[in-house]
């Protein structure tokens, strides 16, 4: 015969189990209605503005053509090849920096949070008044940000502007996390106003597209005139493409 010893605990604690609640079986139907409606609209609420885009403006925008071979990028569904994880309020991580594009000059300089100038950019038909748009930096959460070595305003050449963007339903002019969410709702011939130096220069939009993350074309410069382009993430909350929104000087 074998016999078992357990020691007893000088201060045993006192088991508690949360009672459980039986409701009634019409309840937990309403309930389960309830959650269920509310995950449908959460999704909805997303998905609708994209297939929207799509149908409504993505259209207009013409073909995109990929200038590079698809040997110079992972085709993941991010942004130049980047994971979907990546930080894209940082402009740095908006361009692939692999063996193929880490010597181009476009990707490589005056990417730097010093030595930063700012001016202000207001777009009336956005309701967007003097936003901050800094130079030579990349934290797209602070302000607008001009790309190094592209044309000041007033300058010949192609100033190129980053902004960054979510779902349209959140858009907040004054918020640099979804400042231009809704630039694809801009026309031909609206206005962009710049304040720099002391000088207003206006803007009027002359052509909109979109293009494929890898067209470094958007940051070439042409010298027949004096331009700027915006450019953001496009369908608004996706990183699929770019939307470049141009604009020719009006008047000095």
């Amino acid at each position: 015969m074998g016999y078992f010893y357990y020691k007893q605990e000088d201060n045993p604690q006192p088991s508690f189990t949360l009672p459980r609640v039986n409701l009634p079986v019409k309840t937990r139907k309403i309930l389960a209605g309830i959650f269920l409606t509310f995950g449908v609209f959460i999704f909805s609420s997303a998905l609708f503005p994209i297939i929207q885009f799509q149908l409504e403006y993505s259209s207009k925008f013409g073909q995109i053509i990929n200038p590079l071979s698809a040997k110079f990028y992972n085709n993941t569904g991010g942004v130049l090849g980047e994971v979907s994880s990546t930080d894209y309020t940082q402009l740095n991580n908006w361009f692939v920096t692999d063996e193929h594009t880490a010597s181009d000059p476009r990707l490589t300089s005056g990417l730097s949070d010093s030595g930063t100038s700012t001016y202000h950019l207001s777009i009336p038909e956005l309701n967007i008044k003097d936003a901050v748009v800094a130079v030579g930096s990349m934290d797209l959460k602070k302000s607008l940000i001009q790309y190094p070595q592209t044309a000041l305003p007033g300058q010949l050449g192609n100033g190129v502007i980053f902004g960054h963007s979510v779902l349209p339903q959140f858009f907040n002019p004054k918020s640099y996390l979804t400042i231009f969410s809704t630039l694809y709702r801009l026309k031909i011939g609206d206005p962009i106003l710049i304040d720099y130096d002391g000088v207003h220069y206006k803007y009027l939009i002359e052509e909109m597209f979109e293009v494929a993350p890898t067209d470094l074309s958007v940051l070439e410069q042409r010298f027949d005139g004096r331009y700027f382009s915006l450019i953001t993430c496009s369908p608004p909350g996706t990183v699929l493409r770019r939307l470049v929104v141009r604009a020719r000087i009006a008047d000095l």
